[in-house]
Order: C-alpha cells, then sequence, then structure tokens
C-alpha cells in the first residue's frame, strides 16, 4: 500500500468549492494516503469538518496564520 500527501489550495475560494475538491480527492486516494486543504475561510473548515466526521479517517484542523487554516485529512 502507498501512501500519498495530496494539496488543495483553496485561498480565496468559498463554500463549497473547497469541499466539492476534497470529496472528489478523498475518493480517489488510497487507505493510509491523505490530503491537505488550505482555507482562508471558516465556512470552509466547519463545512469539511461536519462532512468527513462520517468517514473512517483522522482530521486534524491547524490555524497555521492568522484566519488561514490548513485541515489534514487522512484515510484510515
Amino acid at each position: 500500500m502507498t501512501e500519498s500527501c495530496h494539496l488543495i489550495n483553496s485561498l480565496g475560494e468559498i463554500c463549497p468549492i473547497p469541499l466539492v475538491k476534497a470529496k472528489k480527492l478523498y475518493k480517489e486516494i488510497g487507505i493510509g494516503s491523505s490530503l491537505t486543504i488550505v482555507t482562508d475561510h471558516s465556512c470552509v473548515v466547519s463545512s469539511i469538518n461536519d462532512y468527513f466526521a462520517h468517514f473512517r479517517c483522522t482530521i486534524t484542523i491547524e490555524e497555521v496564520l492568522n484566519g488561514v487554516w490548513e485541515i489534514h485529512i487522512k484515510k484510515d
């Protein structure tokens, strides 16, 4: 099983575009792989967290700068 990490740069994009991109990429990655979404909109953080809470994955959210978040999702 090959693990990989994918980045979605969603700076400046509003809901639901980052969520749609994350859903599509999550379906394509294998178990053990991860994706990171970078966003500057708090609504994106909430919508992605709410959606992926129902999957077998690990979600971590970090505010890396004031108003900029990195959402890490690892497929378990």
